[in-house]
């Protein structure tokens, strides 16, 4: 008999609901662009989100929204427009729109508006939720010593990864995924302390690492894609988010921010050398996945009794609400 014969085909389980299928995506906060890339006294940056165009913006008393980007006169970008006032003015035809997506031109238009996103400003990112209600908070905790300055850093990462954001979040509880190819060795099983609720999955994350680091954090998923974790790395605290967002569907675009306080007493560029070895360590690990996630066909087959947390986290997104609200307003 020959051998290809007796190999069976590839199992497949239930599919996983891909971003954008049947037009609808996940409804989780999603992030849209940097703290920064907003001035303090006010301005506009357009970003692509849900297969379609949004503008975060800042008014001069620094009020922050998302809204869809399309001028409901012509369809003209309102990145490309202008501050008026507390509104945003379109460069085409000059049509006003307030922070509240409302047009508050005279004539056909007035009764006509734009999609206004639920919208945070936390760890140095704008946030946008895919829903007209927020399902959640965006997670947070506060920090080890309520007294000690806090130090933080945002940033983007330069590079798509051609996959939907959940492919990302599900390494997570991917529980086997420490080694290979990251060679840590748990100190305790996750397994034991892993915590479901709604909207969330969370666990004690207790391992050493090759580099030598002990590293020690409750880390979690946060709706479909935000990765959140707090605890210490070589014994000092820090926190980190990472918030993926869905520019296109099977496209994922990464924002991160993490923080740690200063120290009494320690040299005044100790909190900040600690940030860079935070951020070299996180990025190390992404950098491990990169191969894999830029060229993954991530389709479940063959789950073993090991992947039980990641085989309950699939479940978890097949049951995950999805809706787009504003897909008529965002094309």
């Amino acid at each position: 008999m020959p051998i290809i014969d007796s190999v069976r085909p590839r199992p497949r389980a239930v599919p996983i609901p891909a971003e954008g299928q049947d037009g609808v995506f996940t409804q989780t906060w999603f992030p849209v662009c940097l703290s920064a890339d907003l001035p303090p006294s006010g301005g506009i940056v357009g970003a692509e989100l849900l297969d379609g165009r949004v503008i975060a913006v800042r008014s001069a008393a620094g009020e922050v929204a998302v809204l869809s980007a399309y001028c409901v006169h012509l369809g003209a970008d309102l990145a490309v427009g202008s501050l008026d006032g507390e509104g945003i003015r379109c460069a085409f035809h000059g049509w006003r729109y307030g922070m509240d997506g409302r047009c508050r031109s005279v004539g056909p238009g007035r009764e006509a508006g734009l999609f206004r996103f639920p919208t945070v400003e936390k760890y140095g990112i704008v946030w946008a939720f895919n829903g007209t209600e927020p399902l959640f908070p965006i997670p947070g905790t506060s920090p080890p010593e309520p007294g000690l300055p806090l130090v933080h850093r945002a940033a983007a990462f330069g590079r798509r990864l051609a996959v939907d954001p959940w492919v990302v979040a599900a390494q997570t509880l991917d529980l086997q995924h420490l080694s290979p190819p990251h060679e840590g060795k748990f100190v305790e099983d996750p397994h034991d302390s892993l915590s479901w609720k709604d909207f969330s999955v969370g666990y004690r994350y207790h391992a050493l690492m090759p580099g030598g680091e002990e590293y020690k954090v409750w880390a979690s998923i946060h709706g479909s894609n935000i990765f959140w974790q707090h605890g210490t790395l070589d014994g000092r605290w820090f926190r980190w988010i990472t918030g993926m967002s869905a520019p296109r569907a099977g496209t994922t675009a990464s924002f991160f921010s993490w923080s740690t306080q200063r120290v009494p007493g320690e040299p005044p560029d100790a909190a900040d050398a600690f940030l860079a070895k935070v951020q070299l360590f996180m990025f190390d690990l992404l950098a491990e996945d990169a191969s894999v996630l830029t060229t993954i066909h991530y389709t479940p087959g063959l789950l073993t009794p090991a992947d039980r947390a990641l085989s309950e986290f699939f479940g978890y997104l097949r049951r995950y609400p999805r809706a787009n609200p504003a897909r008529q307003y965002l094309r």
